[in-house]
């Protein structure tokens, strides 16, 4: 049997009573506690926000151009190039110091 993690931490909310009445209600009707039915509610929710973050789909095409820019070589920036050519402050000496 999986173990279920503890739940160590707390989250207060500030809601009107007629929220209040609306969260009991749906929780009754899904024989949940009012806890139980916002947690879970609140994690779904939060889930799916986040998901287009972390998946996306493509069509064929779409696909073959994300590929393509992957493989790509990458484009010469002559601006980052010449910030890699300078001393950065961890590669000056001791004696350069004012």
């Amino acid at each position: 049997m999986p173990q279920r993690a503890t739940r160590s931490e707390k989250l207060d909310l500030r809601l009107t009573p007629s929220a209040k009445q609306t969260l009991q209600a749906a929780a009754e009707a899904t024989h949940k506690s009012v806890s139980e039915f916002v947690l879970d509610s609140a994690l779904r929710e939060a889930e799916e926000r986040l998901a287009c973050r972390r998946v996306f789909t493509l069509d064929d095409a779409d696909w073959d151009r994300f590929v393509a820019a992957l493989d790509a070589p990458p484009r010469a920036l002559e601006r980052l190039e010449r910030l890699f050519r300078e001393p950065d402050i961890f590669d000056r000496s001791t004696d350069d110091e004012p």
